[in-house]
C-alpha cells in the first residue's frame, strides 16, 4: 500500500481517506460527499483495530462482511482500499504507541482506559501508510473526533481533515455497526437515547440551563422503560472536554448508555445552528 500510494503522490494524486472498522451503513457513507472536488482519489481502509478494545469489550463478535463493505464502497465511488490484518499492523516487535492526553482521559476514556490510545496510534498509522492528503470522519464519537483532531495538529500532519455530521434512523438513533446486537425490544428502547437529546435542546432554547437538571430529566426520558443502563451523561466545552456546570450555546452533551448488553454513543451540541465543525 505505501509503494502504491507513494507512486500515487510523486504524479501529485490527492488520496482521500475515509478510516473505518468496516460493516459499513449510511453513515460512512455519507463520509465521501465530504471528499467530492478536495481530492483526486477516493480510498477507505476496513481495520477492527484490537488495540482500542479494552477486557470485555466485543472484538471478538464485533461484525464484519468485507464483500459486502467493498460493493457498498465501490457504490459511493471509492477506488481504493486497504484491508489489512492485524499481525501486519501490529507484528510481534510492535511497541510505539500515541497518547493524547488530557482529550483521552474524560467520557469513554473514564471506562476505556487504552482505547483513545488505540485510537491515535492506528489512524496515524493510517495516515502514514496510504500518504493521505485529506481524510473525513463522522461526529457519532464526538471524542474520537476531538482526539484526532489534536493529534493532528500536535504533530504538525499535513492532513486536512473533514467532519461529517452523525446520520441517523427514521426514529433519530444514530447510525451504528453494533445496532446489528440490537433485538427487537432492544431497537426500540435505543430510541430513548435520540429522544432524550431532543428534549435538552428544546430545554436549553426554554432557558433551563442546570446540569443537574438537565441529567435529571434525560435520566428520566431513558430509565422510562426497563433495559436501558446509563454509563454517563456529561455536559463539556466542546474543545477542551471539560465539564461545564451550565448547559447553553455551544455545549455538548455525551452520552453512553447500555441495551441489552450493547453500549451506545451519542451526542448533540447545543446551538441553533447545528454542529458543522469541531470548533
Amino acid at each position: 500500500m505505501s509503494t502504491f500510494t507513494d507512486e500515487l503522490k510523486r504524479k501529485d494524486i490527492r488520496i482521500g481517506l475515509v478510516p473505518t472498522m468496516g460493516y459499513l451503513h449510511e453513515g460512512h457513507l455519507s463520509l465521501f460527499q465530504l471528499l467530492e472536488g478536495r481530492c483526486d482519489l477516493k480510498a477507505a481502509s476496513i481495520f477492527v483495530n484490537p488495540i482500542q478494545f479494552g477486557a470485555g469489550d466485543d472484538l471478538d463478535k464485533y461484525p464484519r462482511d468485507e464483500i459486502r463493505d467493498v460493493e457498498l464502497l465501490e457504490s459511493v465511488g471509492c477506488e481504493l482500499v486497504f484491508a489489512p490484518s492485524s499481525d501486519e499492523m501490529y507484528p510481534a516487535d510492535f511497541q510505539t504507541y500515541v497518547n493524547v492526553e488530557e482529550l483521552s482521559k474524560p467520557l469513554c476514556g473514564k471506562f476505556r482506559p487504552d482505547h483513545f490510545r488505540g485510537v491515535a496510534t492506528i489512524v496515524l498509522r493510517l495516515f502514514n501508510i496510504t500518504g493521505c492528503s485529506m481524510a473525513a470522519f463522522g461526529l457519532k464519537d464526538y471524542q474520537q473526533a476531538r482526539v484526532i483532531e489534536q493529534m493532528t495538529r500536535d504533530l504538525n500532519l499535513s492532513v486536512e481533515l473533514a467532519f461529517g455530521e452523525t446520520v441517523r434512523e427514521s426514529d433519530g438513533l444514530a447510525m451504528s455497526s453494533r445496532n446489528k446486537y440490537l433485538s427487537k425490544k432492544d431497537r426500540e428502547l435505543a430510541a430513548l437515547i435520540p429522544k432524550s437529546l431532543e428534549w435538552v435542546k428544546e430545554q436549553a432554547a426554554s432557558g433551563v440551563s442546570n446540569y443537574s437538571e438537565i441529567v435529571a430529566g434525560m435520566r428520566e426520558i431513558l430509565e422510562s422503560k426497563p433495559g436501558v443502563e446509563i454509563q454517563y451523561i456529561e455536559a463539556v466545552n466542546p474543545q477542551t472536554l471539560e465539564f461545564q456546570s451550565e448547559v447553553g450555546e455551544g455545549v455538548q452533551i455525551l452520552i453512553a448508555v447500555y441495551i441489552g448488553g450493547t453500549r451506545l454513543i451519542d451526542n448533540v451540541r447545543i446551538s441553533m445552528s447545528g454542529v458543522k465543525r469541531l470548533v
